[in-house]
């Protein structure tokens, strides 16, 4: 059934900012979708409200808004733009909400718009957790024993009727929100009480604990025709009651027999048949680990994380195919794009192995609980391709950066037998090493099974590593056992390690065996048809499969690697525009990255794609194979400015500015150097190795000071100390993450923080806009609120500005990308920090002044003059309306992190507002960031002596929008004498009523928190700030955001928003 022809404008919905459980892998979809539907020539209009990603491009969609996600929103826009159809399987949950919610109350239909890609019926059958079961029963799929319920005590009732443990599950909530899994009474009303209040319709599915069951899940496709197949087919290796977002995945799936696989297969096919999809679906499994008795868990009738992992692992691009079922093609008229000779209804087969690993944010975190349980957790996720198992877990281990390399990075073996195999009953991201540990302890297979319920072949998996590392220390290293622990993926330098040799002594011995890496094609259809894709993993011992090419300059693209808080997807934007930019001036493009979730690893956007880790064996061996002209590591964050080095010595030229310039900008000393050749004032400070040094610099400045290790991306690591005591306990903490740079310690200067990025080409710099932070300095800048263009700064400190800027391009003699953070007290302007290379604001300042920085900065690399492309050097004029960016944090997601804002960043993504006035753009930005208020007009405010005086003036405007004021003595004194009306509230250690009765109490709107500086912070605020974010109530933690926000609820009315193309800029 070809194309419906009435189909010429649709609507898609993306799924705004990234948050723990809703990542990056949307935006991939996203992406490809929208690709997918403009080469139908059909007009795309898109509605996202996150500025860092590709997807809000205006190379992507024809008009693109950055609004927030609220039906409101899209009311406006459907009437502004009269799309003639909605796409909403896209956006992740929050798509599908806004879609359910615009379908209920007749908008849609008023408007004579229709659901594309599937149907409220749908959406209704596999969302709503009663239609769900009951459409199951109908078709005698069998489903765990459970109950809505709506009230604690039902709940209760319930589960003391089946038996503890029963699993929670909120309806309508994105990477098990407010759920867990409760193993007596006590922790059911915790976690119930907290569901409910999240549930967008305030309910809650308990229902029978089958924890310990595998876990498998089945990525499908149908068409409106009915024709149904499977993409692909995962197994987690944890059993059922780990969020598989946070287990480690494999696909195809290792440990199912045919026949378990087939009724498992069957069962996918007709559930997907029975609810009408169209379109991508996913369907997860609990398997009895025994007997073949199976429960369908949940079905996500669309896009999901696992469908970009199957995708990747696959090469079949789902996101792609569902947009084009979705304007009703079926599967046999779709060119899978991939093989270019093969159709959409083929299925994929794999000749290879996949794992995934999540990346999970506890190096942030410190003080976090590590246990993984229903509620996700990870930030991102890397994923590794071999031919044999061990390979490719060994590969997915150092593709995580997180200082690990092979199964003995974490160590347990000061554990005895007994305090092990308690340690192996925890649940958490370091339980494939303990179990490790086990092995080589002599615990046997079965008791392991016996308590993790990991299967018996993952287990031996493990022991197989295991005995190759005490082969490797115990025998002399023949030419057969080192091609052995090459082909199980051992790093050289691992193997260096148990060895006794050096890592250097490896790779010649490997060379001269003639032990190298070979590169293999992902096919989709295991060699039984030829593919086209150059989509390339390694292996060793096996024929090379990658065409010779050298009619072109070659240019290498380092991605950055899994999404961690501090390096998200915004260095996935520039590594995509810079591939772009490269091709379009004729060089063949290759990038590196180990991603799933990103648009850099989708299968059209390089010539060739390596799907590797990024650590310099593996890139020396595709640099050893393709020689390529030049590497580009500008744009990879801190991953790929890593690998500067290595690549030199490979003797690969770096693109852009040089490695010795991007050294000066790190090195303190080589850095103050350069400012004094410029004249540029900065804060005082000082290089130490020790405590005893930091404390005489201190005294030496006069606190507060600033304490941070040098090469950090993301304020790692970053404290402010107020005395001696607290540098003694920062520099314990700074040195148990692995530490040969030095310490750098800083007088903490309170003013103005002012951002640039600009492009240099040696002779001209073009700065787009000069951003501003509404939160003074000493937070990080990727968790403040940025306005552009900057408003509060005079002409004078503009000129100031960027004539540093000139000055410090010139002297660090940048080509491409360099990123300034400037502070601003009165009319003294000093630099805090420098860095050539692109940063986290880039995508958004290229999309709110229009000019394509990314694009600007490759061209500048290939040897172009900005004068020579149209612009006239220095700070280009500002724009007629104001862009905010607000940062989005996920803390409700990890139990037990403190959320208050300091130097070390903490935020997962960002969303923005824009529009004509300031005090819209700022009401937009707040409620792109999930905040909605006024609900119960009842706030708290605590704040630090310091902030008093202000604080009664936010208190005074907060009362006169009519809130009532609870504070605890101090601040609530402070507000009464300046004539506010207050409550006094007792503090939490004395008695009841007190400020955590107040807050349990679920009729709070906002608590205004700001904790002292320094290491002896309150534990009280601690547990204030904890428990409000586990209620759901909003948190500040910096007094500007508090006047931020006040400032915004004064004039806004929701109604008369005013929606932008950004597009037209």
């Amino acid at each position: 059934m070809p194309r419906q022809k009435e189909i010429k404008k649709v609507l898609v919905i993306g799924s705004g900012p990234i948050v723990i459980g809703q990542a990056a892998e949307f935006d991939y979809a996203g992406t490809q979708a929208c690709r997918s539907l403009k080469e139908e020539g059909l007009e795309v209009v898109l509605l996202n409200s996150n500025p860092a990603t590709i997807m809000t491009d205006k190379d992507i969609a024809d008009r693109v808004y950055i609004e927030p996600l609220t039906v409101e929103v899209v009311e406006q826009l459907i009437l502004k733009e009269k799309p003639d159809s909605v796409l909403p399987t896209l956006g992740g949950q929050a798509g599908l909400n806004l879609a359910m919610e615009l379908e209920e109350n007749g908008f849609l239909k008023r408007n004579n718009v229709r659901l594309i890609g599937t149907t409220a019926e749908t959406i209704k059958k596999a969302e709503d957790r009663l239609e769900f079961k009951s459409t199951m029963e109908k078709i005698g799929e069998p489903v765990a024993a459970s109950l809505v319920v709506e009230t604690v005590e039902d709940g209760v009732k319930f589960a003391e009727k089946i038996g503890y443990p029963v699993v929670l599950r909120p309806a309508y909530t994105l990477g098990g929100s407010g759920g867990g899994i409760a193993n007596n009474r006590h922790e059911l009303v915790e976690i119930l009480e907290n569901g409910l209040r999240l549930s967008r319709v305030g309910q809650v599915l308990v229902e029978r604990c089958i924890a310990g069951w595998k876990e498998i899940e089945y990525e499908v496709m149908r068409d409106s025709k009915g024709n149904c197949i499977t993409v692909c087919n995962m197994e987690n290796i944890d059993p059922v009651g780990v969020h598989t977002g946070d287990s480690i995945v494999v696909a195809p799936s290792q440990t199912l027999g045919d026949k378990e696989y087939q009724m498992l297969r069957t069962s996918a096919l007709n559930i997907i048949s029975e609810l009408n999809i169209t379109g991508g679906c996913n369907v997860q499994y609990a398997l009895h680990p025994e007997t073949f008795e199976y429960c369908v868990i949940e079905v996500n009738p669309r896009v999901s994380r696992s469908s970009a992992l199957a995708s990747k692992a696959t090469g079949y691009p789902i996101a792609k195919v569902a947009a084009k079922i979705a304007l009703g093609y079926t599967l046999d008229e779709i060119k899978n794009a991939v093989t270019k000779k093969t159709y959409a209804s083929f299925e994929p087969m794999l000749d290879y192995c996949v794992v995934k690993i999540p990346r999970l944010p506890f190096d942030k975190f410190i003080s976090a609980k590590r246990t993984l349980t229903t509620q996700m957790k990870a930030t991102g996720e890397v994923m590794s391709i071999c031919d044999n198992f061990e390979g490719a877990l060994m590969k997915a281990i150092r593709s995580l950066e997180q200082h690990v390399d092979s199964l003995m990075s974490y160590d347990f073996s000061h554990l005895s037998r007994e305090e092990l195999l308690e340690d192996l009953a925890v649940v958490d991201d370091r339980r494939i090493w303990k179990i490790a540990e086990a092995l080589r302890q002599g615990i046997s297979y079965e008791e392991i099974h016996e308590i993790t319920k990991i299967d018996l072949w993952f287990i031996d998996k493990i022991a197989i590593l295991v005995e190759m590392e005490q082969k490797l220390q115990n025998t002399p290293l023949s030419r057969e056992l080192l091609a052995e622990a090459k082909r199980m993926e051992f790093p050289d330098n691992v193997i260096a390690r148990l060895t006794g040799n050096t890592e250097r002594q490896i790779h010649d011995m490997r060379h001269e065996y003639g032990i190298h890496a070979a590169y293999k094609m992902v096919d989709t259809c295991a060699a039984e048809f030829a593919a086209e894709t150059p989509y390339y993993y390694s292996v060793y011992g096996s024929v090379n499969e990658v065409e010779e090419t050298r009619d072109r300059k070659k240019v290498l693209v380092l991605g950055s690697g899994p999404i961690r808080i501090g390096q998200g997807i915004e260095f996935d934007f520039c590594s995509v525009h810079c591939t772009w930019a490269f091709a379009k001036e004729g060089y063949e493009t290759i990038i590196i990255n180990n991603n799933p979730e990103t648009v850099s690893t989708d299968f059209d956007i390089a010539d060739k794609l390596y799907f590797e880790p990024l650590t310099p064996e593996d890139v020396e061996s595709i640099v050893d194979l393709e020689k390529p002209d030049g590497a580009v590591v500008q744009f990879g964050g801190q991953t790929a400015i890593k690998l500067t080095e290595a690549l030199m010595k490979m003797g690969v030229p770096i693109l852009g500015t040089s490695a010795e310039n991007v050294d000066a900008a790190e090195d303190r000393e080589l850095f103050d150097e350069i400012l004094e050749k410029c004249g540029i004032p900065r804060p005082t400070g000082g290089t130490v190795f020790t405590a005893e040094e930091a404390k005489e610099v201190a005294n030496r400045l006069g606190y507060p000071v600033l304490v941070r290790p040098s090469y950090v991306l993301g304020g790692q690591g970053m404290q402010i100390a107020i005395n001696d005591h607290d540098i003694d306990e920062f520099i314990g903490i700074i040195n148990r993450i692995a530490q040969d740079h030095p310490i750098l310690v800083d007088k903490y200067l309170q003013g103005k923080e002012i951002e640039v990025d600009a492009v240099c080409d040696g002779e001209d710099i073009v700065i787009p806009g000069i951003m501003e932070h509404i939160e003074r300095a000493g937070i990080h800048s990727g968790d403040s609120i940025s306005v552009y263009p900057a408003k509060s700064i005079s002409e004078k400190t503009k000129k100031t500005i960027e004539e540093y800027t000139r000055r410090l391009a010139m002297s660090l003699h940048v080509i491409g990308l360099i990123n300034i953070q400037f502070i601003v007290c009165g009319e003294d302007v000093y630099v805090i920090e420098v860095n050539p290379r692109s940063s986290r604001t880039v995508p958004y300042i290229s999309k709110v002044t229009g000019i394509p920085i990314v694009p600007l900065a490759a061209k500048v690399i290939m040897g172009h003059k900005l004068k020579d492309m149209g612009y006239t050097p220095g700070l280009q004029k500002e724009a007629e309306y104001f862009a905010i960016k607000m940062p989005v944090f996920s803390f409700e997601k990890i139990r037990g992190a403190d959320i208050s804002l300091g130097p070390e960043m903490k935020s997962t993504g960002e969303c923005l507002g824009i529009a004509r006035t300031f005090d819209e753009a700022l009401y937009k930005a707040f409620l792109g960031a999930g905040i909605k208020l006024p609900k119960h007009k009842n706030m708290i405010m605590t704040v630090r002596d310091a902030d008093k005086p202000e604080a009664v003036e936010i208190g005074r405007r907060f009362a006169d929008i009519g809130y009532r004021i609870f504070a605890t003595k101090g601040t609530a004194d402070a507000l009464r004498d300046a004539g506010v009306k207050v409550n006094t509230v007792n503090k939490i250690e004395q008695e009841s009523p007190n400020l955590m009765d107040l807050i349990l109490g679920h009729k709070i709107d906002l608590v205004i928190d700001t904790p002292p500086q320094g290491a002896e912070r309150a534990r009280d605020g601690f547990l204030i700030r904890r428990n409000a974010i586990e209620t759901g109530v909003n948190v500040l933690t910096a007094i500007d955001t508090a006047e931020a926000l006040i400032t915004s609820l004064e004039n806004t009315d929701i109604k008369k928003l005013t929606l932008i193309d950004i597009a037209q800029i």
